[in-house]
């Protein structure tokens, strides 16, 4: 089968959209299926066009960002061009294209589309950002309608998301892919070493620094959990300063430096090197403020190494722990009953943790994988009989 993929950011952009996707392009290029990726050429020094792990990833050139998004003359004529040599069409939402792309591959292309949609857009406050994301829920709204099946993480997401809400009847619910290699007790314990956490409980976030994470949250709660355990160590995972359309960084200066003997800013964490930092952490957090966290992949990369994760209680969100029992979760944007959680979760930890093989086969990238061939298959066949 030959599928083509569209996506505003693919890797080495890190998040969990673009990891999700290279795991499943890739996944399925080692299936056998021809895959390609059409993405933008957001970086000047990655090349317009390679093979990655067998899938074809070609870069449209940007004539400028704004916001989160970028302006791409000709982007919707390239898509159409490659829609023509596949048979199925993958569209990742959200993308201000959305609209357009599913009416090309429905209508001109005469294609299957099959949206992902991996979460709501919320932008940071601001007028320009609310008109910004007005326009993206129209386009991607239109990609709905249009659209023969729309692929969502868990159906709690889709029951409250203002837009997967509307398409209950197209709505297919696959499980995301997540892969972790178990920790390396030897990388861990050099870990622990770098960054001073013996004798420390120590409490993890792993993601991009952007508003809708809320890690304000996660470190004003640092005095609240120090009052029951005073030997606390936070390590923050995650591009922090180069993060597109964001100043998260910038604006968490006076509390960065507040607290700075309690935090670790690690930066950017290699894929491979995940797990180890999860073997590191006594408790990972999700402290996500708003519904632009679907899911948050971390949460069960995190179980597969064997640490209870605190999240936010959002739709979709809280799903890895409804179904695991591998942690707590809190209500937003209140640091108090974050660190209460935190603490609930360090003082009791062996309740929370669950073995690994029962964890992979909730969460198994083969089964994602395959009811996407499936989904893809029973939409081409429907195509070429009609």
């Amino acid at each position: 089968m030959k599928v083509l993929i569209v996506l505003t950011y693919y890797r080495p952009h890190i998040s969990g959209l673009s990891i999700y996707v290279e795991r499943l392009a890739r996944t399925l290029a080692e299936r056998g299926h021809q895959v390609t990726v059409l993405t933008s050429h957001y970086q000047k020094d990655l090349p317009y066009r390679e093979m990655i792990d067998g899938v074809t990833v070609i870069r449209h050139p940007v004539l400028f960002r704004f916001s989160k998004g970028s302006i791409m003359p000709g982007f919707l004529s390239n898509a159409w061009r490659l829609m023509m040599q596949h048979n199925v069409v993958s569209v990742h939402l959200p993308q201000a294209e959305g609209g357009p792309l599913a009416l090309i591959g429905r209508w001109l292309a005469r294609k299957p589309v099959v949206l992902t949609y991996h979460c709501d857009l919320q932008l940071p406050t601001g007028i320009l950002n609310r008109i910004i994301d007005r326009a993206v829920f129209a386009s991607n709204y239109t990609a709905g309608t249009l659209a023969n099946r729309i692929v969502a993480y868990t159906d709690d997401y889709a029951r409250n998301s203002p837009l997967l809400s509307k398409f209950r009847k197209k709505i297919v619910v696959i499980p995301p892919p997540v892969i972790m290699p178990a920790p390396n007790n030897q990388a861990v314990a050099e870990l622990k070493q770098k960054y001073h956490t013996n004798g420390h409980a120590v409490i993890g976030f792993a993601s991009r620094f952007a508003e809708e994470k809320g890690i304000s949250y996660l470190i004003n709660s640092i005095p609240f959990v120090r009052e029951k355990i005073p030997n606390v160590k936070y390590l923050l995972a995650g591009e922090n300063q180069n993060v597109i359309g964001e100043r998260v960084w910038q604006d968490l200066q006076p509390l960065v430096q507040q607290y700075r003997k309690y935090l670790e800013i690690l930066g950017p964490v290699p894929v491979e090197k995940m797990g180890n930092f999860f073997g590191t952490c006594d408790v990972l957090t999700v402290p996500s403020i708003n519904s632009t966290e679907s899911f948050g992949l971390v949460q069960v990369e995190a179980m597969l190494s064997g640490c209870p994760v605190v999240a936010s209680n959002l739709p979709g969100v809280r799903e890895p722990i409804r179904m695991t029992g591998m942690g707590e979760i809190v209500p937003i944007k209140d640091a108090r009953a974050l660190a209460d959680a935190i603490v609930r979760v360090l003082q009791n930890r062996a309740n929370y943790i669950r073995p690994r093989n029962e964890i992979e086969n909730m969460f198994a990238i083969d089964n994602t994988v395959t009811a996407y061939e499936k989904l893809f298959a029973e939409l081409q066949a429907h195509s070429t009989n009609k």
